[in-house]
């Protein structure tokens, strides 16, 4: 029972939310590298042994494949499924052959179908936010402090409850959880908040403190916080409902929070202000997935919204094998009339390799391991 427990509370969802997200990020290069003349050789959904596909009329075998931690698509000309060009056959091609190559493709074709990946990562993120906030609306308060607790950044920077909170940094905000996600991602930062009191505004800065807190599921969440809460009354609790275009521009909103968010988290632990054990692998996202779907079908297509941004992201990092380690070259050969040699090619490629390896051996300790020890 626990083992049937476990594939339905945490594995199946994880593989079929993980295999969407791949699937969509695949299909962006598949069909922006199509529409450049690009020629697909295979489309899969898992690395590995195939367990079964079909070829299609233009050559492109779809395959669903035995490990279920990715994908990828193989164009024609290309070493593997990293897209490292198969130097030796390219030479032997005919012109029109190499033409239907990623290598051999123009160089804005090549940074086309990189970037399709990605893109297309954001994009379903928006389509499901979208979908989200037309079905369910979205629950809202006005920026209004209630109380202040005792001994937080708030009340040593002199907030009172009663303050309406109208700007952070000299942007203006709208709602409470404007606030919650700008004072989060900062902590032991100062930030200047805007208040207004008795009708007139004022700049008071605060340093939020960086804060462990336990969710519902009890994980501890490392984030910054400055002591303030709102209620019903003066916040005036709401539910706001949109337009199908009033949907999408939420969704890109909301798209955007996260992608400044990872950005802000990933420069606070550079700088010492939030440790990395809260970068997840795998196993950490399965655990998660399971534990949204306890909560029903609408938080985990939220979590996979939120999955698919940063899926998007990652792939953008300038990494040799990733897909920003691809546009990188790609700007580099702008810059000098040429690509890189083949040598050095496959020199940066192995040490992508590499960093990706470790990458993930780092995220599957602190799955497994670092929160517990750390």
């Amino acid at each position: 029972m626990a083992i049937i427990g476990l594939l339905t509370g945490y594995i199946i969802p994880f593989i079929i939310v993980l295999s969407v997200l791949v699937f969509v990020h695949e299909m962006g290069h598949y069909l922006v590298g199509r529409w450049c003349g690009i020629r697909v050789t295979a489309f899969s959904v898992g690395f590995g042994p195939e367990l079964f596909g079909y070829t299609d009329s233009h050559g492109t075998r779809w395959k669903l494949s035995a490990v279920p931690l990715g994908g990828y698509v193989k164009f024609f000309g290309d070493e593997d499924a990293a897209s490292v060009p198969d130097t030796a056959n390219l030479e032997k091609f005919t012109p029109e052959e190499r033409a239907q190559t990623l290598a051999g493709a123009r160089l804005w074709k090549r940074a086309a179908t990189v970037a399709a990946g990605p893109i297309a990562n954001f994009i379903l993120a928006i389509v499901i936010f979208a979908a989200l906030f037309s079905v369910y609306g979205k629950m809202v308060s006005d920026p209004v402090v209630a109380e202040v607790r005792p001994e937080s950044a708030a009340a040593s920077a002199g907030i009172e409850p009663g303050d309406l909170l109208v700007a952070l940094d000299g942007d203006k905000i709208r709602t409470f959880d404007d606030v919650r996600r700008y004072v989060a991602v900062r902590p032991q930062t100062q930030i200047v908040i805007t208040v207004e009191r008795d009708g007139r505004e004022i700049d008071v800065p605060v340093t939020p403190q960086r804060t462990e807190i336990t969710d519902q599921f009890g994980n501890k969440v490392e984030l910054g916080q400055i002591g303030i809460v709102t209620n019903a009354e003066r916040g005036n609790f709401r539910l706001e409902t949109y337009s199908p275009m009033g949907a999408v521009a939420e969704g890109v909103r909301e798209t955007g929070h996260i992608i400044s968010g990872t950005f802000s988290y990933l420069g606070n632990i550079f700088s010492g202000r939030m440790s990395a054990d809260q970068i997840g692998g795998p196993i950490r996202i399965a655990e998660t997935t399971g534990q949204m779907a306890t909560l029903g079908f609408a938080a985990v297509l939220n979590f996979a919204a939120v999955i698919s941004v940063s899926l998007g992201l990652m792939n953008l990092f300038p990494i040799p094998v990733l897909d920003g380690g691809h546009l990188v070259m790609y700007a580099l050969e702008a810059v000098r009339g040429k690509p890189l040699s083949p040598r050095v090619q496959d020199v940066v490629f192995r040490f992508g390799l590499a960093m990706i390896l470790t990458l993930m051996v780092f995220a599957t300790w602190n799955d497994t391991f670092g929160r517990w020890i750390g």
